[in-house]
């Protein structure tokens, strides 16, 4: 790439601004509803971060519509909504959209017949939001293969997986989300659901259908359920290639923490093309610079 492509690539890359007094109340006044990502975000493995309770009961006071949005799909979202609890946050289901719903609902608007049989390579939650649609994950036929973070991944599960999308005509490979690592403790980054997704890719040959972030599917169901524009939401999370380009590709707001997996050094990196409207080091600032 020579200088003068360089120089219009920065063109059209607008520069994010980090969060202050002025600009979080603009956000604040400019939004209706604050869209969340949960594991470096809210929590980290199963300890919250700081200050979080506080800033979600402001933004509640100020009529602010909360919604949580998560590629994690070891739980359900009637699993994730007994975590919030457990961590002293009030939060319903309906307010929960996780990447186990979103495969569900994948298969159910696309009509996926009932006699058919889903094949999982993951975890409790994506087999109870495949019953909760009325699918079954077990048996066969198989006619589509889901495939999330699964913390007891074996070869047994990759050479079904694999014989299911290779020999089964037209079999659908479904993978909740492609990120490459999570936090499962708040101390270190463990392998995510990604890794399981490319082993599938490898051995198959074949590219998923993404439901989780950074794919909009899970905003169609959102918009459904609060009547919201996309222009008066504002996407908050940790990651660039998955919260940040879920927030851009359906028209929000940005709002990245480095609370979680990215840092500023990887934000202002050359060679990254994401870029935020606003960055901060955790929610609570929000708390914080607005004085509430």
């Amino acid at each position: 790439m020579n200088d003068r492509e360089n120089n219009c690539k920065a063109a059209t890359i607008p520069t994010p601004q980090l969060l202050s007094p002025q600009n979080a109340a603009d956000l604040l006044h400019s939004v209706d509803a604050f869209l969340f990502d949960c594991d470096g975000v809210i929590w980290k493995g199963d300890k919250l971060i700081d200050g979080v309770p506080q800033t979600l009961e402001m933004l509640r006071s100020k009529g602010k519509k909360l919604v949580f949005v998560t590629n994690n799909s070891t739980k359900s979202r009637r699993q994730y909504a007994k975590k919030f609890q457990t961590l002293g946050i009030e939060v319903s289901e309906e307010e929960i959209f996780s990447s186990s719903f979103a495969a569900a609902m994948f298969l159910k608007v696309n009509d996926f017949p009932r006699e058919k049989k889903v094949y999982v390579v993951g975890e409790e939650g994506i087999l109870e939001e495949l019953e909760l649609a009325g699918f079954t994950g077990l048996g066969g036929p198989v006619g589509a293969v889901v495939v999330g973070l699964d913390q007891y991944i074996n070869y047994y599960k990759l050479q079904y997986a694999t014989l299911c999308i290779r020999e089964n005509p037209g079999c659908l490979f479904i993978a909740t989300n492609r990120d490459a690592v999570g936090h499962m403790t708040d101390l270190q980054e463990w392998p995510g659901a990604g890794c399981m997704v490319a082993a599938v890719c490898g051995s198959t040959q074949k590219e998923p259908i993404v439901v989780g972030k950074p794919s909009t599917l899970m905003m169609e169901f959102l918009l459904k359920k609060f009547h919201t524009n996309t222009s008066r939401m504002c996407m908050v999370g940790d990651r660039l290639d998955t919260d940040i380009l879920f927030g851009q590709n359906a028209g929000c707001r940005t709002l990245l923490v480095f609370s979680g997996v990215t840092t500023q050094s990887s934000l202002q990196d050359p060679t990254n093309d994401i870029q935020p409207d606003y960055y901060t080091s955790k929610i609570s600032d929000l708390l914080n610079l607005l004085g509430a």
